[in-house]
């Protein structure tokens, strides 16, 4: 709705001579109190200089004229059928209107024009009207994880069909990609690449949330030659709050559910030359039983470090192989030293526990530890390592200070 128009309506009002006694919307012989016809026929409606189209062109702007010479708009209020506004401007004699935002192709429009004639008396229109579908070329996008349930720290995904680079293209397609919870939470989209959008809020989901993602592209102007195209709904649950803490230098691992501490349990990480990395990590998945070789990380055979093993009971925290998993091998050293090649080892007993108390989008962070940080992208879901100031930058709506996202690492091999 453009702030002229409403200017104009305040402006006609403020105008109406003022009757004694007047009280509420008026007596019965004042205009403001009278039903408002119908001006349909007064207005004319089109595109590109056609009058009264149905499938107009959607790279031109909707043209909304007074026909007679005694009708004024006052003010329009264009929808499509996703309830996405059409902003536009009124003339400043109010004799027309033109939208200022790009239609959508392919989209159903309704327009509800409000006038009033030479003597005051107000007037309303309607019309509806539908865009042409457009030769452009699309966007697409597709929202992750698949439809289920999660643990409190699973980021949504939108992945484009093509890449956005410009801020102001960047701005227009976040804006039409839409999360929404209950319990409702603050949240915000990140540009991990051009092709890329992780969501997440401030701090974790709520335990048992219900998540919907949806997709506003449809037909949206991003630029010449490039519009929005499909992507279908998602809808998320997350279950209890499950958290992990391994205390490297420690070595145990403490496990809660909703704030209650279940279990702390002696554990072994990775050792000098494969130390594991530090941070929040997600929960990428379960694997009953995962065969592990050192080549698969560049060990090589028939070395003292080579290894190839059946594990059991594993939870995988990133694509190059970081694991929670069962390591009966290390017993003796669980809860005393660090002797593994990066994944966090647990008894067999144990690893059984926690593999059938976690699932995906849960959070198993590691501190106090000797290696590198965890990147926030490429290794799996580090998303939570970054701050929320950091995460706002990476908004191209709310973001000032845009830093390059980090490179894809590729899906690796496991390590133990």
């Amino acid at each position: 709705m453009s702030h002229i128009s409403r200017f104009t309506l305040s402006a006609a009002l403020l105008a109406a001579p003022l009757l004694a006694g007047l009280t509420a919307c008026g007596d019965g012989d004042h205009p403001l109190a009278a039903d408002p016809y119908d001006a349909t026929e007064q207005l004319s409606f089109g595109t590109a200089g056609r009058e009264d189209a149905t499938a107009v062109d959607p790279d031109s702007p909707l043209k909304i004229s007074a026909k007679g010479s005694d009708t004024r708009i006052t003010d329009v209020v264009a929808t499509d059928t996703t309830g996405r506004p059409l902003a536009g401007e009124l003339s400043a004699d109010g004799r027309g209107w033109r939208s200022t935002s790009p239609l959508a192709a392919d989209a159903t429009y309704t327009v509800r024009v409000s006038t009033e004639d030479g003597g005051g008396a107000p007037g309303r229109g309607v019309h509806s009207f539908t865009t042409r579908a457009s030769d452009t070329k699309r966007v697409d996008v597709t929202f992750g994880p698949e439809a289920g349930t999660y643990g409190v720290g699973q980021p949504i995904t939108a992945t484009l069909s093509r890449g956005i680079s410009d801020e102001r293209e960047r701005a227009l397609v976040e804006g039409a990609l839409a999360v929404s919870s209950e319990p409702a939470v603050e949240g915000a989209w990140h540009w991990v690449d051009d092709k890329e959008l992780h969501y997440r809020p401030e701090e974790y989901w709520p335990a048992h949330a219900r998540i919907t993602v949806t997709s506003h592209l449809e037909g949206l102007s991003i630029r010449d030659g490039l519009r929005g195209g499909s992507g279908e709904p998602l809808e998320l649950k997350t279950g209890d709050r499950v958290e992990a803490v391994a205390d490297i230098s420690a070595h145990t691992m403490t496990v809660s559910r909703n704030g209650e501490e279940l279990r702390t349990v002696p554990i072994t990480t990775g050792k000098e030359g494969f130390r594991t990395r530090g941070g929040k990590k997600v929960v990428l998945g379960r694997e009953a039983q995962v065969r592990m070789t050192g080549t698969s990380i560049g060990i090589p055979a028939g070395s003292a470090e080579s290894y190839d093993l059946n594990v059991e009971w594993a939870a995988r925290l990133t694509w190059s192989g970081e694991y929670v998993h069962g390591a009966p091998w290390s017993v003796g050293s669980q809860g005393v030293d660090n002797v593994s090649h990066g994944c966090t080892g647990l008894s067999t007993e144990n690893a059984r526990w926690f593999y059938e108390l976690i699932k995906p989008g849960d959070i198993v962070e590691h501190v106090n530890g000797f290696g590198e940080d965890m990147a926030p992208f490429g290794n799996g879901f580090g998303d939570w390592n970054l701050s929320w100031d950091a995460w706002l930058e990476g908004s191209a709506l709310q973001g000032e200070d845009r830093p390059a996202a980090d490179q894809p690492e590729g899906r690796l091999a496991p390590s133990i």
